[in-house]
């Protein structure tokens, strides 16, 4: 099974754009939806159940904070709802009890011994897929127990062992403007004279109203820029034994005291500040919007504050806008690559979240689908290669400062192409097929496992 969508599926912005919580979409949001989804599917009460953790997951799980996302996937709570501030107490009740919830209250409780229950197969990988999953369950009643293996497959999708069709990938839908590649998504809007981001809201009225998709949008917007207020506010260090220090908030106080010189190297500056207080927030657990990952929860927020803050006449129709034609590209490197970095590397992170929020801004700038399509294939172009290593297995170094380059990355994209008129070389399809063939190249070890790069070369305090 490859995680690359079948190109045929419709794929909606509700399946790109996900609110949840840090560290990690794949490590950390996945396994909690697999775990949650195990638990509601079986019988019964089980009298045990068991977690395996296999590839990236048993590599570099306890950084990305997969155990505890497992505990609160099988004790039921979702991504998108839990509160990040009660984790540590649901964490410390559970092991302290030995037990996790199953159902309602009336319905019971499940014993639950961390130490043997939850198993990291460090080394061991399921043929399918790097972020493999294996849930077990046995049952009072005698009967042979319940296997079901799980992959979580970037941006918080979860696909089953068996590899059915994930249904909220509506392969049953029909859209009025359906595309699965740079080129067809062209030739969509010549024939119908349509923006990108018509394309995409038409399209999403297969699902739902206008006025609904909307609503959705501005959640995500309204999201994102609370995690960037919530970064600016806190202090002190991160969790995780690197003892990375919080830098958004003495950062943020020594930029206000600036703004009466505002110049092009400050504006940046600014626009590291969002990129680092995201993914600070990210790396602390708090709540992001996987855009289109939780590693790279930081770019997109970034460049559309740098619209709403520094664009003038910028409005929430323009940040729709942006969202929209940023999908849009992001579902063509969801259909035709992976933006998984057990499989891609950081290319598939940050390239992919660089390659949407240049896309998005060029056209909130006036640009043609044609700009659009060739800012979206400068992010990339520039992030071929990039790996992913993170020390400690952690998503802080080199992760949070890697989205503040991303996003000026973007920025620099978007208007390196509004200077053209649409025509270059390289295409978006050809880019994001250079990307899938790097990514199958690149060794493991440098795919989210810890093994190699910065990881192994650089001591950890």
């Amino acid at each position: 099974m490859k995680s690359r969508i079948d190109s045929t599926a419709a794929i909606s912005v509700t399946d790109l754009f996900t609110i949840g919580i840090g560290p990690s979409s794949s490590h950390t949001v996945g396994p909690m939806r697999a775990a949650l989804t195990f638990m509601d599917s079986l019988p019964a009460r089980p009298k045990r159940v068991r977690c395996e953790l296999f590839g990236s997951l048993a590599l570099t799980g306890r950084g990305h904070a997969t155990d505890a996302a497992i505990l609160l996937g099988l004790s039921g709570y979702r991504p998108e709802g839990v509160d990040p501030d009660a984790i540590s107490t649901i964490l410390g009740d559970i092991r302290a009890q030995g037990r996790i919830r199953f159902g309602s209250a009336a319905e019971g409780w499940v014993p639950f011994t961390e130490e043997t229950d939850l198993v990291f197969r460090m080394g061991d990988f399921l043929e399918a897929h790097s972020n493999g999953m294996r849930f077990s369950a046995w049952f009072a009643d005698g009967r042979e127990p319940m296997v079901r293996d799980y992959y979580s497959i970037g941006g918080g999708a979860v696909l089953p062992g068996e590899a059915l069709p994930d249904p909220a990938l509506g392969h049953n839908v029909v859209q009025p403007f359906p595309f699965s590649s740079g080129a067809e998504m062209l030739a969509q809007g010549e024939a119908s004279g349509l923006s990108i981001a018509t394309l995409v809201l038409r399209n999403e009225g297969a699902w739902r109203t206008q006025a609904e998709t909307e609503a959705f949008l501005d959640s995500v917007i309204d999201a994102m820029s609370a995690s960037i207020d919530r970064g600016l506010r806190q202090e002190g260090l991160l969790p995780g034994g690197l003892k990375v220090r919080r830098r958004a908030r003495a950062i943020h106080n020594r930029l206000r005291l600036q703004q009466d010189a505002l110049g092009p190297a400050q504006i940046f500056e600014w626009v590291s500040l969002f990129a680092l207080a995201v993914n600070e927030e990210n790396a602390a657990g708090g709540r992001v919007v996987t855009a289109p990952t939780n590693g790279a929860a930081g770019v997109l927020p970034a460049v559309l504050h740098y619209y709403r803050r520094f664009v003038p006449g910028a409005d929430r129709e323009g940040e729709r806008v942006f969202l929209l034609t940023a999908a849009a590209v992001g579902f063509l490197y969801k259909k035709r690559a992976s933006i998984s970095a057990a499989e891609m590397g950081c290319q598939g992170e940050v390239g992919v979240a660089c390659s949407m929020a240049a896309a998005g801004l060029a056209a909130v700038l006036g640009g043609t689908n044609q700009q659009i399509e060739n800012a979206a294939e400068i992010g990339m172009e520039h992030n071929l290669g990039l790996t992913c290593d993170p020390i400690g297995g952690l998503v802080q170094i080199p992760c949070i400062e890697r989205n503040t380059m991303g996003a000026v990355k973007a920025i620099n994209a978007a208007y390196l192409a509004l200077q053209g008129d649409g025509r270059h070389i390289v295409s978006l399809d050809a880019v994001i097929e250079t990307m899938r063939q790097t990514g199958e190249d690149m060794a493991s070890r440098y795919k989210e496992t810890s093994l190699g790069g910065l990881a192994v070369n650089v001591v950890e305090c």
